[in-house]
Parts: structure tokens; sequence; C-alpha cells
């Protein structure tokens, strides 16, 4: 296997060519400093019909290094490649380690990760304020998520979403009538190293004091499952409720935004065949006295990235070991019923902007007695039940 760490790539003092074969959208955001973009579908057509020289051009007298989302398609080509007589290789851990080795060299400067997490925590509150932090403030009232004495545990994955909430609930401590604790909490089910390290770092820039603690379920529902996912966000779930309460929480604070609530409906709607919706907040079942909160409930998914984009941080998407092949290829969720669901949204959206916003709203308008049927606490009514009843 050709390999190469990206702190390999930077002491190679030889001319050399760097190239990502990322999806172009995704080099041009960033890339290594110097690189070329070949997206990887090319080249494994040109070696599929060994036109490679003819048409790639790559040099022979100098190595290439070749960058991706997670290392597998890069190691998959240059293994090719190298066969036919190139100098390539395969920057291990991909774009993921890049970001990584970026992020190590920010930290090391004390003063500009310092200028860099004040930044951050000055755009929430001024450059975000009305479509982040008041939309975050206006779901905690309204649906009433925090109350006198709670102490909630605020889950974080890793990704953008959560993170953000970590630094909304830091902020909301800061200005606001301080009558609840926090308490940050990280659970690694089984990450990669790459993942994992980029968690602790980001959690280091943001200056989010994290709690972290271990458990064994990807090994547990890799075991054979053909769809481990529910299983797997089950037992996830289970996880940091027992371990909140452990810590003396009684909630736990999940990242799920506007559009998850909307795809949540829609999905149901046109997979489940009924009507439902994923609630702002909902007690437990099996954890007595806990209960789960989702303070992001009317923050869009755009303003969220925006906030990424705007700050220049970086997250992972989805750590889980079962789509790395999938985002290797540039995304976790392709060929899911969620991504068919987003890209039907997006697609009648821009027809009509407010399509989102009705979706969401149709499961606060509804008229039972125009519903042929409902369930409450597991009993099902059925409008013939009282229907003569007039």
């Amino acid at each position: 296997m050709y390999k190469k760490t990206v702190e390999e790539l930077n002491s190679d003092t030889r001319e050399k060519l760097v190239i990502d074969i990322r999806e172009k959208a995704d080099f041009d955001k960033e890339t290594y400093d110097g690189a070329i973009n070949i997206y990887w579908e090319e080249f494994e057509k040109e070696i599929e019909n060994d036109t490679v020289d003819e048409h790639l051009n790559l040099p022979k007298d100098k190595p290439v290094y070749l960058l991706c989302y997670t290392g597998q398609k890069s190691d998959d080509i240059a293994d090719e490649l190298n066969e036919n007589g190139y100098e390539v290789y395969s920057i291990d851990g991909g774009f993921r380690s890049y970001l990584r080795f970026k992020l190590k060299n920010f930290m090391a400067d004390e003063k500009a990760a310092n200028e860099k997490y004040k930044d951050v925590e000055r755009s929430i509150v001024k450059r975000f304020r009305k479509e982040i932090w008041r939309k975050f403030t206006k779901a905690i009232n309204e649906y009433e998520l925090i109350k006198d004495g709670d102490k909630i545990a605020v889950c974080i994955s890793g990704g953008k979403d959560s993170m953000l909430m970590a630094k909304l609930f830091q902020e909301l401590y800061r200005h606001g009538k301080q009558n609840f604790e926090v308490v940050y909490l990280v659970m690694n089910p089984g990450y990669n190293d790459i993942n994992y390290q980029t968690i602790l770092d980001n959690a280091k820039l943001l200056q989010v004091p994290i709690t972290v603690f271990k458990s064994e379920i990807f090994d547990i529902v890799a075991d054979g499952l053909d769809s481990p996912c529910y299983l797997c966000a089950r037992m996830r779930r289970g996880h940091l409720y027992s371990k909140a309460k452990e810590l003396g929480c009684n909630k736990i604070a999940l990242g799920h935004h506007f559009d998850d609530v909307i795809e949540t409906i829609l999905m149901g709607m046109l997979y489940g065949a009924q009507v439902q919706t994923m609630m702002p907040k909902l007690h437990s079942t099996n954890f007595e006295g806990m209960e789960l909160i989702r303070p992001l409930y009317l923050v869009r998914e755009k303003d969220i990235i925006h906030w990424r984009e705007y700050n220049n941080l970086n997250f992972i998407q989805c750590a889980c070991r079962f789509t790395e092949s999938c985002a290797s290829c540039g995304g976790t969720e392709k060929g899911s019923k969620r991504a068919e669901i987003k890209a039907l949204i997006k697609q009648l959206s821009e027809k009509d902007p407010v399509i989102e916003k009705n979706i969401f709203r149709s499961v606060e308008n509804v008229n039972l007695s125009t519903v042929i049927a409902y369930k409450q606490d597991g009993k099902k009514h059925h409008f013939l039940d009282d229907y003569d009843e007039v």
C-alpha cells in the first residue's frame, strides 16, 4: 500500500504534484495549498480504459499525492497507478487528516487560537443573532425546554449541529438567567482515531469543557446486521441517557434542527404511512425522570452551515464506520431515504419557499374531525366510533 501522512507530504522537499480527487464543489471550498482537482471517477474511467498516459498527463519523474475524503478512494487509485510505473501516494486519512493537521498547527499559536475562539462567540450573538441566536432562544421559551434547576447533558457528536448547540448553551448561560447547569457530553462509540481527535481538537479550540466516555456500540451493531442504523441510534441514545443520569442530569439535549423535523414529517407520510413529527421535547420511557430536548428545533440547517463556513470551522460529518466508504466518495447520506426527502423538499421549495414552513406547521394544525383515524397512547380511534352520536 502506497500511503503517506500529511506530515510526510509536507516534509517531502522534492518537486511534487498534489491532486485533490474530491468533487469540484468541495475542492473549491478548501484544499491543500497548490493542489489541482481531478475527480476520482475520471481517474477510475481512465484506469479502466487504460488511457491514463494519454488523457491525464501525470508526471512519472516526480511524486504524485492523492487527496480524497477519507483515504479509501485514493488508496485504490494509488495502487493501480503505481502498477503502471507512477510514483503515487495516497494521503492517509484523506482530507480529514489534512484538516486535523492544519488545526493542530493553528492551535500551536495560542494567541491566534484565542482570537479565533472569541470571533466564533461574537458571531453567534452579532452576525447570526437573527438566524440562530433568536431562534434558539425562541424554541427554549416557546416549548419550555429549560426550567429552574435543570441539569442538562448537551450531547456532542462532533458535527456542526451539536458543536453549535454547545456554544449556544455557553452563551445562554453567560447572558441568561443561569437557572440551570450544563454538562457537555461526548460519547465515543468507536470512532476512528482521526474523527475522535478532531472532536477533541474542536472542543479545545472552541473552549467547550467536554466530558468523554466510551462505549462499544459500533462493534456491537457491526455483528452481521444488514441495517444497523436504527439499532445504533437507539443504543447511542440509551447510553447517553444512562451516562447523563449518572452525572446527575435530568435532561439530554440533542442537535436536531428545523430541516431534520420537516424531513421526518415527510418521511413518515411517504414511507411510513403515518403523520407524526420529531417532537421538541419528550419524556424518556426507559429512564425515569429523564427528558430529551431539541433546542435547535427552529434553526435552519443552511444557517448552521453559513455559521460554520463564516468562521472557517471544520467538523466531522458522519463518524460511523459503516458510512465511511460512502463518505469517501463525497457524502454519507447518498442513496438514503432521508437524502431523497431532502432533495424533494429542496425541489419543492425552489418553486415556493413557503412549502418548508407549511410542512412544519402541518403537524400544528391537525383537525381531528377530518381525520379517518388516529392513535393516542397506543389506542386507535376511528371516526366511525362516534359518527352517529350527533
